[in-house]
């Protein structure tokens, strides 16, 4: 075919007939094809042949030539397309700007790793920019990609132009070449977003009858690739089928599923153009040559005029496209067109001319905007000198606002200005997409300007200034009287629209401060603008207002009675120029540009902003709803202040400089409506009207300190961006410590999404590192509280209330004065330096004794103290200019006319007891007053402002030395009263060391032994407990009323030696457990006691009342007896009844005597004869056997016995997995297990923290193995003796010989703690009768332990032996098993025998605790001391020879013969030969598990999550990596290819991974998330911190700051503590309580 292809005159028209042959019999054969064949056939069938064309013959041969003639085979540029979830990286020190981002192996592999990067998940469809130089200030290239030299290849351009292939509509024609004879069709179902996962299956499965898993395979594979063919037929059954989907989705909703019919032969063709761009891709990646050709055929205009470019064509159609062609063809683009700069400039100038047209696509599409053909403007837009020549020569500010405007058109009222009421959020959100275009374009300003950037940039600009237009005095309010709003009226779209504009408006601002022309001209416009504006600030003619023998001609105006906006972008923008005209200095330039400025018209829409703010605030407006509430909160908050209330207070700032000072405030009285009020012309007594004018008063006196004050703007005063920033900081640590992140969210962002918190930080806090819990704080360095405003401008009243009572406690307690007195500010710039004379003026000085009078009076309802607050913060901002500004000392003589007067009101204040509190500010004032006033009358010595401080510091000094002296006299007081008390009560004192000692001595004859005849003495029994609920006390007694602790039982793999063995089927009854400990029962409680009756009232009402709780399965599970400890809301599932310990009344006399003839060998002829004669069922000789005698079983109280029944089933149940029943003769076996488990597991915990084996464990813990133990040791008095003896029987034959007992386990396959503990509790079985109910006695009970535990010892060191073995030792030659373990035995040399002695110590230890609590004998206290050497001391306590090879000599006739009888069996042969046998032997002691190793760097787990590959799905959409921490297994987490079947249920791979790993208990670490998962069965899980922290000690979950992470060790501890305390389902149940779920996860499918 090749060589047809070759020779054929038309070439094109020839392949396309072998296509048109070849493609539909591969393609759309079946509705189901199988993907692996069908990839085969195109490589051979298609590809290949294409390959050899292009190349002229073998495709590897003729690429290995071409690749000769380059330098280097990898591109200058990257390019690699990100999928969505995939990380990316972010310098914040190189990159131009925030969206230039570099993959992970870039990132590994460049320069930045070292810097201050960022990190988050792409939302898919952008590439990596390592290699473009335009995108990073340094290090643009990683080591990967250092540009290399290209040869342009000319010989392959044919091939590409066929671009045909690559576009494509949904048709039904095809051309002559393609066309096939086959008449068959395919219903094809395309994805939208109106319908969710749920409505689509349900329709498939009505329209389709298909099953659930049909059609939920269905409609992934929608969801995932755009469409799917969903039926193969004729025409009319695909008709049929297209008829009853779309008739059954428009049940559910009235929008109907895209349904379509395409011909076989059309959908084969699609698919193979689909696979011809992956194919494009990998051929272009070969050779920049190979590309550059493909891009000139891309961008090659048409031989017919009329039709567009190739690339022009695939633009408009994209909206077209389902969502897997749509990604084909970005994926193209992106490896393509976007990699070369000058194709990049051609393609951008294109995308730019069908600019307009693309957004209305988008408009109307349903997709996301990740897969729109929009969203690559990020690509080109934000490429500076891109976005330079698309200014210049696509005037591309002009066509994106005009696009917006286009869109916008409907929401404009008749006045011309924007009204959102009832539109459609889905399309205001699409188009607010579009400002994100106008912010690439403008984040880069220019450093060089040309005339045509001027023109562009102002034409762009004059636009823009329309669209603000039609903002300015949008949505205007009306204050409602008498009736509340029926109707809350539209706010939100109007608010963000604000916010979208916010960083626009500030780079308009940037981009013009950088040439005075631009800015002069912008200025100009900008004015313009605003005059031409439709919203006419008056409504009326100006009338005459007098105050003080002071006129103002100004138009009546009430905010409360008049509409109002709070929207004024243009007066806010002209702000904003003056003050940058200011700043640069071409405000001289200013009249040559507009006429002079009318700054009492310019003030007047800013000033009834801040009004409405005021009056919102006073509770004015409240009849209006939340809607106004929520405008007034976001004009002040930190997401919009920066271009609404502080370019207000700006323009406020500019006509206060520019204005008569007198006139400024009497308009600003007007519009608060206060000037009435302070004329004496208006008078109430309605008390919710006085209530108003008194916090309006409040609101405007803050206003005039902000005017005067806040001068930390560049431009109003001389101070930088970065000092503006510190004084924001300092304020936010004034209210208190914080974290990094809360004070990254209360400071502005720029349009980088910088806040420079970084920069200053280290200059002002130091900080705090956390703990195991919270997150490190900054704390305010002292040096810097003096520069705290009580009334800082950006303080919400909350945080001004916080910070004034924070800055008070501190005064406190440094020994200070309460007067927070203000900062001295920087000065004003000359422009503005005139603003200092509002607090001289007449007016001023008026309105201050008017407040003062009103004071002076004392009637409550006519001052408040936050306004006498604002009053002395005022006059203390005018002493202070006074002192520092000489031309402000000049004018203030209208101050000396009134200072007598002042001082005489101030003076009164002093002697106000309402104004106690403020004593201290009010003498600051005084005498302040007084400096002040002898500089003007110059006489006496000249006082200064830093004089008067010295003197108050040093008075607080000699305050605070008095304090100390008069604190020590009085504790040297307190000292000699002790001393002459002691001498007086000597005898006392003298008698208490006697009497303690004597109380020791006593104690040092007691034994501290607790197993055999040398057993001591019970300490300590059940104090009196107190029932938690009804608070009575009682003695636990065997005959009383039973008290039970609360209890959980789970299932654990926390100590196995075989991580993701396969556990046990349900139904399994382990009497022996292996010596991997795979799976265990473990039983924890809280250590709270409650009356066995209070428990069950509580437990029924707590089933009663959690049923109609929202989601309470999710927390507790009723139906397995859950429920939450009363006290501290520990998880629970069971109570454990208290058992008191019997009394040891054991004869030493008797118990020597006995000793004498009870050898180890008569003992196990004995018990041997015992188990026998009960197999056969004869008691009559039963009691002479027992020649040791026996003593009556303790009697229960049939609550002790109905708890002890309740907890035994719930062990059962729980750790067995079955349902419920009490008659299972495996009851009482579970409860020794779980008692042996739970001792291991306490035991391993100690070991971990490094902990004594006694004296570590918390009263809880203690109890709750103490009242374990004694639970376990009753259930043989619950059950059926012959059970118990059965099970007894079956566990001594794994020791000694014992008839009628087969398949023994050897004893390499039992544990042989568990089996000790079984041994030890059922004993007391065999001395039962059918008559009367016996149990041996102490002595008898004391040798049964004692040899029990020796031949449990043996057994276990031999175990040890036979596992270390042929690591130590040669293997033995043949010969009978009893001499080689003879041989073996006596061999071992001194290093076996330490590890003989490490590997038996977690038994004994376990045996010391187990035997502690059993007998209550109290161990030696050194074993409380330290966790070393504790070998000889625990023989000690268990009487065991310190030597333990010494029990192989002690009891060697009857050893001899016991190990030969053990080594008789197979295994143990095998060890001996030296054959390990994996799944028998294992490592003693026992290693301890803990959660896997963690990176320090979080970013390699993330390049470990990057490399991974679900090993289900061959596709690159998002995965979750979810790491498992139990064994270090990477999942792939809330995905259906990774689900698996568990219990017939379809359930996740975490879920089921944890089924096997964690016995149902996960703790995962979701990668991509930075989230720890708890989980803890298929329905319940939370999430749970990282233990990564930034350096700033906070966690980042879901990455949504970036900061670099790294592993904090301790708290990665706390989490293997939590695993290892089994303490994961409480912190789960605890978490979710906390919550209160209203929407739950389905967990089972993580």
């Amino acid at each position: 075919c090749i060589i047809k292809w070759q020779e054929a005159s038309n070439r094109g028209a020839a392949i396309l007939r072998y296509l048109g042959e070849q493609v539909p019999l591969i393609y759309c054969l079946e509705t189901e094809p199988q993907q692996g064949e069908e990839e085969q056939k195109v490589e051979q069938r298609l590809l290949y042949p294409l390959e050899c064309f292009l190349f002229g013959e073998d495709p590897c041969v003729g690429l290995q030539k071409l690749q000769q003639y380059n330098s280097s085979s990898s591109a200058q540029q990257c390019g690699r397309v990100f999928k969505e979830g995939e990380t990316v990286y972010s310098c914040r020190d190189c990159a131009i700007d925030p969206t230039c981002v570099l993959c992970i192996e870039c990132f590994q592999k460049s320069v930045h790793k070292s810097h201050r990067y960022k990190m988050h998940a792409s939302a898919g469809g952008g590439f990596c920019d390592c290699g473009d130089l335009e995108a990073w200030k340094s290090g643009p290239c990683c080591s990967q990609h250092d540009p290399g030299t290209s040869v342009t290849m000319e010989t392959v351009q044919f091939i590409f132009s066929y671009r045909y292939m690559l576009v494509w509509k949904e048709t039904y024609e095809l051309s002559e070449e393609l066309k096939v004879q086959e008449d068959t069709y395919f219903c094809v179902l395309y994805n939208d977003e109106h319908h969710s996962y749920d409505h689509v299956i349900y329709t498939l499965q009505r329209a389709l009858a298909c099953d659930q898993n049909q059609a939920q395979i269905y409609t992934a594979l929608i969801d995932k690739e755009g469409r799917k063919a969903v039926k193969r037929g004729t025409l009319s059954s695909c008709q049929q089928a297209k008829d009853n989907i779309r008739h059954n989705s428009e049940h559910i909703i009235q929008i109907p599923l895209r349904v379509e019919i395409l011909h076989t032969a059309i959908m084969a063709h699609q698919t193979f153009a689909l696979r011809l761009g992956a194919w494009f891709q990998k051929i272009i990646g070969y050779l920049v040559g190979l590309r550059e050709v493909f891009c000139q055929v891309a961008l090659e205009p048409a031989a017919d005029n009329n039709q567009l470019c190739l690339i022009s064509r695939l633009m408009l159609h994209d909206a077209k496209l389902y969502k897997g062609a749509r990604k084909v063809v970005h994926e193209l683009i992106f490896s393509s067109l976007l990699m070369d700069t000058e194709f990049k400039r051609q393609f951008a100038m294109k995308f730019t001319e069908h600019y307009k047209q693309l957004q209305e696509d988008f408009i109307s599409d349903d997709h996301q905007r990740n897969i729109s053909i929009t969203a690559l403007s990020v690509q080109i837009f934000t490429v500076p000198t891109l976005a330079r020549q698309l200014i210049e020569e696509g005037s591309v500010i002009k066509v994106i606002i005009d696009t917006v405007m286009d869109m916008m058109m409907e929401h404009l009222d008749s006045n011309n200005r924007f009204q959102f009421q009832g539109h459609n959020p889905d399309k205001f959100f699409r188009v607010q997409v579009i400002f994100h275009d106008l912010r690439y374009i403008l984040i880069s300003k220019p450093s060089v300007w040309t005339e045509t950037l001027r023109v562009k940039f102002l034409e762009g600009l004059r636009i823009f200034l329309h669209f603000l237009c039609c903002m300015q005095g949008m949505e205007e309010v009306k204050r409602q009287l008498g009736q509340h709003v029926e109707v809350e009226p539209e706010w939100e779209a109007g608010l963000t629209l604000q916010m979208q504009l916010r960083h626009i408006l500030a780079m308009f601002q940037d981009w013009c401060s950088s040439d005075e022309r631009v800015l002069l001209l912008a200025f100009q416009e900008c004015h313009r603008a605003l005059m031409s504006c439709t919203n006419q600030p008056f409504r009326s003619e100006p009338t005459d207002s007098y105050m003080c023998k002071q006129i103002l001609h100004a138009r009546p105006y009430k905010v409360s009675e008049e509409p109002v906006s709070i929207h004024l972008p243009i007066s806010r923008l002209l702000a904003g120029l003056y003050v940058l005209l200011c700043q640069t200095g071409a405000i001289q330039y200013l009249p040559d540009f507009v006429d002079p400025l009318n700054f009492t018209e310019l003030a007047e829409q800013p000033l009834r902003c801040v009004v409405l703010a005021a009056q919102v605030c006073a509770d004015m407006w409240r009849r209006n709803g939340l809607s106004l509430v929520s405008q007034v909160y976001y004009y002040q908050d930190v997401k919009c202040r920066d271009e609404m209330f502080d370019k207000d207070v700006i323009m406020l700032q500019i006509a206060a400089s520019k204005m008569d000072p007198n006139h400024f405030l009497m308009l600003v009285l007007l519009r608060f409506e206060l000037f009435d009020i302070f004329n004496d012309n208006c008078s109430s007594k309605d008390q919710e009207v006085l209530k108003q004018w008194n916090r309006l008063t409040e609101e405007m006196l803050y206003l005039i300190i902000i005017i005067a004050g806040e001068r930390y703007v560049p431009g109003i005063s001389h101070v930088t961006k970065e000092e503006v920033t510190m004084r924001e900081v300092i304020h936010l640590l004034c209210i208190e410590p914080m974290a990094h992140s809360s004070l990254v969210k209360s400071l502005p962002e720029n349009e980088s999404h910088e806040t420079g918190l970084e920069t200053v930080i280290s200059k002002v806090a130091i900080f705090k590192k956390p703990g195991v819990s919270g997150h490190g704080l900054y704390e305010l360095k002292k040096e810097c509280l003096e520069e705290f405003n009580p009334f800082f401008y950006h303080y919400s009243r909350p945080q001004h209330s916080k910070a004034e009572e924070a800055q008070k406690k501190r005064r406190t307690q440094e020994g200070s004065d309460k007067a927070l007195r203000p900062p001295v500010p920087p000065p004003f710039c000359p422009a503005f330096s005139n603003i200092v004379y509002l607090l001289c003026c007449d007016i001023f000085i008026h309105i201050l004794k008017r407040i003062f009078q009103k004071a002076a009076e004392d009637r409550s309802n006519r001052w408040t103290e936050p306004m006498i607050q604002r009053v002395w913060l005022l006059l203390a901002l005018l002493f202070m200019y006074l002192l520092i500004d000489t031309d402000v000392f000049a004018f203030s003589e209208t101050g000396s006319r009134h200072g007598k007067s002042l001082f005489h009101f101030l003076t009164k204040m002093k002697s106000l007891p309402s104004l106690k509190a403020q004593n201290d500010m009010i003498m600051w004032n005084l005498q302040m007053f007084e400096v002040v006033k002898c500089l003007r009358e110059k006489s006496g010595p000249v006082a200064s402002f830093s004089s008067v401080q010295d003197k108050e510091k040093a008075e607080r000094k000699r305050k605070a030395e008095a304090a100390k002296a008069h604190r020590q006299k009085i504790m040297a007081q307190m000292s000699a009263m002790q001393k002459n008390f002691i001498e007086s009560n000597k005898m006392l004192y003298d008698n208490v060391p006697e009497s303690s000692s004597q109380s020791d001595t006593a104690a040092s004859v007691d034994s501290r032994v607790a197993v055999g005849p040398q057993q001591g003495i019970c300490s300590t029994d059940w104090e009196a407990q107190i029932c938690i609920l009804c608070q009575e006390e009682q003695e636990v007694q065997a005959q009383a009323p039973a008290m039970v602790l609360t209890a959980c039982v789970q299932r654990s793999t926390v100590l196995t030696q075989n991580r993701g063995k396969t556990l046990s089927p349900k139904g399994t009854y382990p009497l022996f457990m292996p010596p991997d400990l795979a799976v265990g029962t473990h039983t924890g409680s809280c250590g709270h006691v409650m009356h066995a009756t209070c428990w069950q009232k509580y437990f029924e009402a707590v089933q009663n009342t959690t049923r109609n709780r929202l989601h309470a399965d999710l927390i507790i599970d009723l139906e397995n007896g859950e429920y939450m400890c009363p006290l501290c809301k520990s998880l629970c599932n069971t109570v454990i009844p208290l058992i008191p310990v019997e009394p040891s009344k054991l004869n030493y006399e008797s118990a020597e005597i006995v000793g004498q003839h009870l050898t180890l060998e008569r003992w196990i002829q004995i018990m041997s004869y015992t188990v026998s004669l009960i197999q056969i069922d004869f008691q009559a000789e039963f009691r002479s056997i027992l020649s040791f005698g026996v003593q009556e079983s303790p009697k229960f109280s049939r609550s002790i016995t109905e708890m002890l029944g309740v907890c035994a089933n719930t062990v059962h149940r729980v750790g067995l997995q079955t349902a419920p029943n009490d008659l299972c003769p495996y009851v009482p076996v579970m409860s020794w297990n779980t008692c042996a488990y739970t001792i291991q597991a306490t035991d391993n915990m100690l070991q971990e923290e490094g902990k004594p084996l006694f004296g570590s464990l918390q009263n809880r813990q203690l109890s709750g193995l103490k009242a374990l133990v004694q639970f376990s040791a009753a259930q043989r008095l619950k059950s059926s003796q012959a059970v118990i003896q059965k099970h007894f029987a079956d566990m001594l034959a794994v020791l000694v010989p014992v008839p009628n007992v087969e398949n023994t386990p050897s004893i390499l396959e039992v544990d042989f703690f568990h089996l000790l503990v079984g041994l030890d509790l059922s004993i007391p079985a065999l001395y039962q009768e059918a008559a009367v109910d016996l149990q041996p006695s102490a002595v008898s009970s004391a040798y049964n332990h004692l040899y029990l535990l020796h031949l449990l010892t043996m057994a276990h060191m031999l175990q040890v032996l036979l596992a270390s073995h042929g690591k130590h030792t040669h293997t033995l030659p043949e010969s009978d098993a009893t001499l080689k373990c003879n041989i073996f035995i006596a061999g071992v040399t001194g290093f076996c025998v330490e590890g003989v002695k490490r590997g038996v110590l977690p038994f004994l230890r376990c045996a010391a605790l187990f035997f502690n609590c059993l007998t209550g004998v109290p161990p030696p206290e050194e074993l409380s001391e330290s966790p070393e050497s504790q070998l000889h001391l625990l023989c000690s306590y268990l009487s065991l020879p310190s030597n333990l090879f010494q029990l192989f000599q002690d009891h060697r006739d009857v050893v001899t013969t016991l190990i030969k009888r053990w080594c008789e069996n197979t295994a143990i042969s095998k060890a001996l030969k030296g054959e390990i046998i994996s799944h028998l032997v294992f490592r003693y002691p026992h290693k301890r598990n803990r959660l896997i190793d963690l990176p320090e760097d979080y970013s390699v787990l993330l390049n470990q999550a990057s490399h991974f590959k679900c090993p289900n799905s061959s596709d690159d959409e998002r995965k979750h990596p979810t790491l498992c921490l139990l064994c270090g297994v990477m999942l792939c987490a809330q995905s259906p290819c990774c689900q698996e079947q568990l219990n017939g249920e379809e359930v996740g791979a975490c879920t089921a991974h944890a089924a096997i790993c964690g016995a149902g208990v996960g703790m995962f670490l979701r990668v991509r998330e930075c989230e720890i998962v708890l989980m803890a069965s298929k329905t319940r899980g939370s999430p749970y911190p990282a233990p990564y922290l930034d350096d700033y000690g906070e966690t980042d979950p879901q990455l949504g700051r970036g900061n670099p992470l790294h592993l904090c060790p301790e708290r990665y501890r706390k989490l293997l503590h939590m695993w290892q305390q089994h303490c994961v389902l409480e912190e789960i149940a605890r978490s979710l309580e906390v919550l209160n779920v209203m929407f739950p996860f389905e967990w089972q499918m993580l």
